[in-house]
């Protein structure tokens, strides 16, 4: 081969590989959007939560459809795993979105018992204390005098705390069961991708021999 025909076959060659990479460039998807502002009603609350779980369909579709025009590309590993990247920070995102959702939920339902309890000890209290500036009544018969009525907040309180314990047994129970689904969930994830690495890898070794055959094709050699 002459050093004039070489030279322009490292030209070519040249000019794909840059032809790929700004087609790669090109299709790279905008930015996730950053985590929205604090949540401030359960209503809020729960239409960010059904958003979460819309958005996160749409995010496996996306990343399902990127997937597959990874695998036209020379360049496979590298599109499939700046998708892959990609669908992460925008499953953080909502990750995030959905946690400090749910925070506020909880948090709201505590402070709303914690409301009505106060509330509920208030009116005993100033109940209690109408019933001591009360004129006492004509003297009767002498009679043991009643036993002071328990306040209302301390059952509650007892109730509550049953049910805690209760769902904090429940949780536990529970734990044993999350923890094989979330091991069984990554199997599957380390078993796909093991499966698209060689699928990109038989793409690039055809991709090769193509390219080699082309090239001793120009040289004027028979293809191997």
């Amino acid at each position: 081969m002459t050093n004039k025909a070489q030279s322009m076959l490292r030209s070519a060659a040249a000019t794909l590989v840059l032809a790929l990479l700004a087609a790669c460039a090109s299709e790279r998807q905008a930015p996730p959007p950053a985590p929205s502002s604090p949540t401030t009603s359960i209503a809020q609350a729960d239409e960010r939560l059904a958003a979460v779980a819309a958005e996160r369909a749409a995010i496996a579709a996306n990343f399902a459809a990127r997937e597959a025009i990874c695998y036209d590309k020379f360049f496979v590993n590298s599109c499939l795993d700046e998708a892959k990247e990609r669908r992460r920070s925008a499953e953080a995102v909502q990750r995030a979105i959905e946690i400090e959702a749910e925070h506020f939920k909880r948090k709201f339902k505590v402070d709303e018992r914690d409301r009505q309890m106060a509330e509920s000890d208030a009116r005993y209290r100033e109940e209690e204390a109408r019933n001591a500036v009360q004129p006492p009544a004509a003297p009767k018969a002498p009679t043991a005098a009643p036993p002071p009525r328990p306040s209302p907040v301390a059952g509650r309180m007892a109730r509550h705390n049953q049910k805690a314990e209760q769902e904090a047994a429940k949780e536990a129970a529970n734990a044993p069961k999350r923890a094989a689904n979330a091991a069984a969930y990554e199997e599957r994830l380390r078993k796909s991708e093991e499966r698209q690495r060689l699928v990109a890898q038989r793409k690039a070794e055809r991709e090769a021999k193509r390219v080699k055959a082309e090239q001793e094709k120009a040289a004027g050699k028979p293809a191997q």
